[in-house]
């Protein structure tokens, strides 16, 4: 028995042994609270990239003719802002949006603010296009004061053309910019996020933003081919991101009538290849492009 308890007692750490043993445990003991924290750092990590990859879209519509005092309660809704032309809007010959900015207001929407800008074909040289670029940014400065929009307001102008800009072009677009910025608005534009096959898959607003020489232009990207547009859908809004422009703050995700060329794999759009919110149709007429933006006031044209 006495043997039993000596071999017992041989088994058992000797001291040092046993002081070694604490210490593997205390070591093991700061180990475990470290990764611990480690691991409550990484989820506070991820958790801050999913809701920054989550962060609220609002979906918004515009179109060319102004929808009507009385669809106004029935689009809001659904949608957060509307388009809101200061000029004739492109194949117009006048603008019907004119004097409805409290209207839509009142009846809560927020505002992308539009002015029409010119085709290649009118600019003729580049000391042409710069002047036609600084009359058209006074001229849609004007206007946004006579709507009663505030200063600072984003005004886009609306490129219709796509590809590589050309001289002209640029000339036209940053004289724009830097006329509307001179008369205390913000500048923004319309234009192609799609790569354009014919010029080297070039993409308009990467151009645009290239060239821009550190001008502040917010763009409002176009890409309504399905994939990455879900199509004529108002299901949930978008990050503009994921038009493939990553500085995008708007995103036109479909167009009417559809375009058979850029939205040929859509299936969602009505059979007259337009566009139409919940609670419209075709009976109605209130046909509309589809857009998603990082604000419901994409252009902070609210007076508040």
């Amino acid at each position: 028995m006495n043997r039993r308890k000596r071999e017992k007692s041989d088994n058992s750490p000797p001291q040092e042994a046993v002081g070694k043993s604490r210490s593997h445990e205390c070591c093991h003991s700061v180990y475990d609270r470290f990764m611990s924290l480690a691991r409550l750092a990484a989820l506070l990590v991820i958790s801050s990239a999913t809701l920054q990859a989550q962060a609220p879209a609002y979906l918004g519509f515009d179109r060319n003719e102004y929808p009507g005092n009385a669809n106004l309660s029935s689009l809001r809704q659904t949608f957060a802002y509307t388009g809101y032309w200061l000029n004739n809007p492109p194949g117009t010959s006048r603008n019907s949006w004119t004097g409805h900015r409290a209207a839509v207001q009142a009846a809560g929407f927020g505002f992308l603010i539009l002015f029409n800008g010119r085709l290649y074909a009118e600019l003729k040289s580049v000391p042409h296009a710069t002047h036609l670029g600084q009359l058209d940014g006074r001229a849609a400065a004007s206007s946004a004061v006579r709507e009663g929009f505030p200063r600072h307001a984003i005004i886009f102008l609306d490129q219709e053309q796509g590809g590589r800009m050309l001289p002209e072009q640029k000339a036209y677009i940053y004289a724009w910019v830097d006329t509307v910025t001179a008369a205390g608005f913000r500048a923004g534009i319309y234009c192609s996020a799609i790569p354009n096959p014919d010029d080297n898959n070039v993409i308009t607003a990467e151009d645009i933003r290239s060239s821009a020489a550190g001008r502040q232009i917010t763009f409002w990207a176009i890409n309504d081919s399905c994939p990455p547009s879900p199509g004529c859908t108002t299901a949930h809004a978008l990050d503009p991101a994921a038009s493939g422009i990553r500085f995008a703050e708007v995103w036109q995700f479909a167009q009417s009538p559809r375009d058979t060329d850029d939205a040929a794999r859509c299936t969602n759009y009505s059979r007259d290849e337009n566009c139409y919110p919940p609670g419209t149709g075709a009976a109605r007429g209130i046909m509309v492009d589809l857009d998603s933006a990082t604000t419901p006031d994409p252009s902070h044209g609210r007076i508040r």
